[in-house]
């Protein structure tokens, strides 16, 4: 490799997967994910656990990921790392490591939205959604609608005002006794369900802003009343009760999407964030591209879940722009994308 190529070691850390990867010039060499499961014997991520996790697991992570890509780290250019939003204890482990990594090595320190890269993490493969675009970022912390520039020039247009919609998820899924993590168990339920069977009442919010509290009680209540009527209720209706469920969700999340676009006469639209990995909502937005005349990009599997490789590509930009930061930066659990 010429020494005029840009080498970018990323880590992210802002939840339970310990994750590094390896950017040179823009491409993603590798992206190494350690995932946590011990937080399937609690029902859902212990900041506590999360934290230890990240320490046993950053140096071997980080090691692995410059040995695939045959890299020294003498031969690194600069360092980056999820400075926000998240878990605070989750990622003062990637923060402080990527910290004295970068004071020992002499480098620039780079920070990075986590958000901001799942967005971006749209520009790890082709083809490249053009600007502008309207970005629906969906995860167990966020749900927001995002209008996005440039690459790091981005307006949240719309958002949850209570709980996120990967949340909304985990929760219905823990009244199913479906377990931990609850999204996906729905999503593959869903798959062999009636989506029309059940019917569950929602929050109207003004303008592009969500809520998903009132779909949460919904079903809570609704539930309550069914089991008192037949103890059996929910094993023998699990699939409808996904299916539903699943679809209930996603027509909210696409009814602010549609008003976005019309809004803002937009008709590139993406999707970001861990519920994109979602089968029901993947298979809507294609829907929506033929009825809506929209081009839809949808990030592979890998870039969808929290991971470095998505770090690593908003660095690259960020590098690119002269955009460090120094030792005194830290954690920001509550970091905001615009």
């Amino acid at each position: 490799m010429s020494n005029s190529e840009i080498k970018i070691l990323a880590i992210e850390s802002s939840c339970d997967e310990t994750s590094a990867a390896i950017a040179v010039n823009g491409k993603i060499l590798n992206n190494i994910i350690a995932t946590q499961s011990v937080h399937e014997n609690y029902g859902g991520v212990v900041p506590e656990l999360a934290s230890r996790a990240h320490l046993l697991n950053i140096v071997p992570v980080v090691n692995q990921a410059l040995t695939k890509a045959s890299i020294q780290r003498n031969e690194l250019n600069a360092i980056a790392f999820t400075r926000g939003p998240g878990l605070l204890g989750a990622l003062l482990v990637g923060t402080s490591f990527a910290k004295a990594m970068a004071l020992a090595l002499g480098l620039p320190l780079i920070e990075v939205n986590h958000m901001q890269a799942h967005i971006l993490a749209h520009f790890i493969d082709n083809p490249h959604p053009k600007f502008p675009f309207l970005c629906l970022t969906v995860s167990g912390g966020h749900t927001q609608i995002v209008r996005v520039k440039d690459h790091l020039e981005m307006e949240v247009v719309g958002q949850t005002q209570d709980d996120a919609v990967g949340e909304a998820f985990d929760k219905v899924a823990k009244m199913l006794n479906l377990g931990y993590p609850g999204g996906a168990k729905i999503d593959r339920l869903a798959e062999n369900g009636d989506p029309n069977r059940f019917s569950f009442a929602k929050t109207e919010m003004p303008d592009l802003d969500y809520s998903f509290s009132g779909i949460k009680t919904s079903v809570l209540y609704f539930l309550k009343d069914q089991l008192k009527k037949d103890p059996n209720f929910i094993q023998v209706n699990q699939t409808d009760l996904a299916a539903s469920i699943q679809a209930a969700l996603v027509n909210m999340l696409m009814e602010k999407l549609v008003k976005a676009a019309k809004k803002f006469n937009i008709k590139t639209i993406a999707i970001a964030g861990g519920v994109s990995a979602n089968s029901g909502l993947r298979k809507k937005l294609k829907e929506m591209e033929k009825s809506h005349g929209w081009e839809i990009h949808i990030p592979e599997f890998q870039y969808c879940t929290d991971n470095a490789g998505m770090i690593a590509m908003a660095a690259h930009y960020k590098y690119l722009k002269k955009q460090f930061v120094g030792q005194q930066v830290s954690a920001l659990p509550r970091m905001k994308i615009d």
